[in-house]
């Protein structure tokens, strides 16, 4: 197959006939659920807003489909795609360009941390091709998805702009309202890094091999500022209330008291908690998820320790 300057139209019939021929099958275990709603692939490209300055990350290339319309659009694409036979793939349909590259690999280097040859070549790419922002714009496989967008939220490398797709569970949580039943650490986390849009729910036909859940198209804008709490006494950084949230999260069924009493590797009395509630106005009695996003950042200057990973 020659590239073109065209995308090719994914379609179930073209799917099903390209893998046929290099007799490829997704693999559900890699999350390969490959779009062939061509107008839902245009909306996440449109939404992008790509122009000639923005070096693009592709996590999950797949047939290269999605691929091919990132490179007509963007100054530089970066690929990632852990399958090897899809990883050739993709370098075939998109071709010999000089403004995509592709890394065959493990986008994460554990669920903590996105790999070094990632971010070498992220840091190297848009250096080289003088672009001015980068990009997240990917249909995520639903394994990493979480890790992923979180990953990239918290690493010091500013990303400018998510367009994902992903399990519209995972959506939900991202966006969710306190009081909510979805409403947790994921949701803390992210709103507290960026604003959330869900843009379009998916339905499941969307996608070939059909997944059993619908998905959402996301829109993640990072907060162009650091994140910063007022009434702090040390500095704070997004590993440290990834940490935090973890550990207090995963006592959601007690209330606030008994959750901070229970965190990992902590050694607080009840004197201690409420002391330190007091100070900050937060009656233990009530359950964090009734707390909004700048309450719970209060509630992480008052009891961090410094914990990066919490309890993982």
């Amino acid at each position: 197959m020659e590239s073109t300057n065209t995308p090719p139209r994914q379609t179930l019939s073209y799917l099903t006939g390209l893998l046929a021929s290099r007799r490829i099958r997704p693999n559900s275990k890699l999350g390969q659920n490959l779009l062939i709603d061509l107008n839902l692939m245009d909306l996440v490209v449109s939404s992008a807003q790509l122009n000639s300055d923005d070096m693009v990350l592709e996590v999950g290339c797949g047939t290269g489909s999605l691929t091919s319309r990132l490179v007509g659009q963007a100054g530089f694409v970066l690929g990632v795609e852990i399958d090897f036979s899809m990883a050739d793939l993709a370098q075939e349909v998109v071709g010999s360009r000089e403004n995509f590259s592709l890394i065959q690999c493990d986008v994460l280097a554990g669920k903590n941390k996105i790999r070094d040859e990632v971010l070498v070549q992220l840091e190297q790419q848009k250096t080289k091709h003088q672009l001015k922002q980068i990009k997240l714009v990917a249909n995520l496989p639903f394994a990493v998805a979480t890790p992923v967008i979180a990953n990239l939220l918290i690493n010091p490398l500013p990303i400018h702009l998510m367009v994902v797709m992903v399990q519209w569970e995972i959506g939900q949580k991202m966006a969710s309202l306190p009081g909510g039943p979805d409403f947790g650490a994921l949701s803390i986390l992210v709103q507290s890094l960026a604003q959330v849009e869900i843009l379009r729910k998916i339905p499941a036909t969307a996608f070939w091999p059909k997944p059993k859940v619908d998905s959402a198209i996301v829109r993640i804008t990072p907060h162009n500022q650091p994140l910063t709490v007022e009434g702090a006494t040390r500095e704070l950084t997004p590993k440290n209330l990834r940490g935090f949230l973890r550990n207090l999260y995963s006592h959601r069924r007690k209330n606030l008291r008994g959750g901070l009493l229970a965190m990992q590797g902590r050694n607080w009395t009840k004197k201690e908690v409420d002391e330190k509630l007091l100070k900050i106005g937060i009656p233990g009695e009530i359950r964090a998820e009734t707390l909004d996003v700048a309450t719970h950042l209060k509630l992480w200057a008052q009891f961090d320790d410094g914990d990066e990973l919490g309890n993982s």
